[in-house]
């Protein structure tokens, strides 16, 4: 498949996840097969303030490429000299355009998945974002609505195609739903049959056989892989293997586990440094242990431990 001018091997992506794409996660899918990671979803007013913590969030490696850089803010003018200086002093891959977070801190202020709420402004921003980077290809994310009496499917994505987006990532729950009840896969099908640019499924994909279905009942041109790959990067491995028609490989044991989850703890100690990489990895502790035996113990453990060599020695004494 294409984004634009970008040719794209394998069609199986990793989701920006607020707090959770950030470079040592990454790179772990990129190292898994995933064909294209995304960073967290990067505050334009950040950007164009050059925010310390806001610029290190859009750095990325060679290896990562093709990379999406996912931008949000509320205003055309904002996202505009936002995406400039991405593209400029960056220059990712791709530039993404987040309509889908549902967080209310983000929604109350018209960012995320509020424009939803107004085309309008939803149109003035992303012709402001394609402009302003003619050369670099902008890409959406998306949700299904505001609501269930809101549903702007597929005429947001018409409106898009339009405007000049190269690709659109919908996961077809509305901002209320947050990632309640089920994702609606027929709104992917029905986007798809709307539109000419490619379509990147996403919701609900738990297993490797879960894309298959999903290409298969939505016709869509990519999956987009999110909560699947939390504590769970070897996902992408799997999940090539399946699209590929290949035999994939078994499922992570905790042996193999606890080493992907000292390597990530490493490289974000070297990526935040002590005090951001301890507070971080908390939340993957629990991720990585999810499942097996004696996990609740040391996920308790390892939640209240204080530093780094008090981590490592629970996550040592695992296996």
């Amino acid at each position: 498949m294409k984004i634009g001018k970008l040719s794209i091997k394998i069609p199986i992506f990793l989701a920006p996840m607020a707090g959770v794409t950030d470079y040592p996660f990454r790179v772990l899918c990129k190292e898994q097969g995933a064909g294209i990671v995304y960073s967290e979803f990067v505050s334009a007013h950040g950007i164009i303030r050059e925010n310390l913590k806001t610029l290190q969030m859009i750095k990325f490696s060679d290896f990562e490429r093709p990379i999406g850089i996912q931008i949000f803010g509320d205003t055309p003018e904002i996202m505009s000299e936002a995406a400039k200086q991405v593209e400029k002093k960056f220059s990712p891959d791709i530039i993404d355009i987040n309509y889908g977070c549902p967080v209310p801190k983000i929604t109350k202020k018209g960012a995320g998945s509020a424009a939803l709420r107004d085309l309008c402004l939803m149109d003035d921003i992303t012709s402001a974002v394609v402009e302003a980077v003619p050369d670099t290809p902008v890409t959406v994310k998306m949700r299904a609505g505001w609501n269930n009496s809101s549903i702007v499917v597929p005429e947001a994505g018409q409106r898009l195609e339009k405007l000049g987006v190269k690709a659109i990532a919908l996961h077809p729950r509305t901002t209320k739903e947050g990632y309640s009840g089920s994702a609606n896969w027929n709104l992917i099908k029905k986007l798809k049959e709307s539109v000419s640019i490619p379509i990147i499924g996403n919701g609900d994909i738990k297993t490797p056989k879960d894309i298959l279905t999903m290409f298969k009942q939505t016709k869509c041109d990519a999956v987009m892989v999110g909560r699947a790959a939390l504590g769970n990067p070897w996902f992408f491995k799997e999940a090539v293997a399946t699209y590929k028609g290949q035999t994939p490989p078994s499922p992570p044991n905790i042996s193999t586990r606890i080493r992907g989850c000292k390597n990530h703890f490493k490289n974000m100690l070297e990526w935040h440094g002590e005090r951001a990489a301890t507070n971080l990895m908390r939340k993957h502790f629990g991720w990585y242990l999810r499942g097996f035996e004696g996990a609740s113990s040391y996920r308790q453990s390892l939640v209240t431990a204080t530093d780094r060599d008090e981590m490592f020695s629970i996550l040592n004494s695992i296996v």
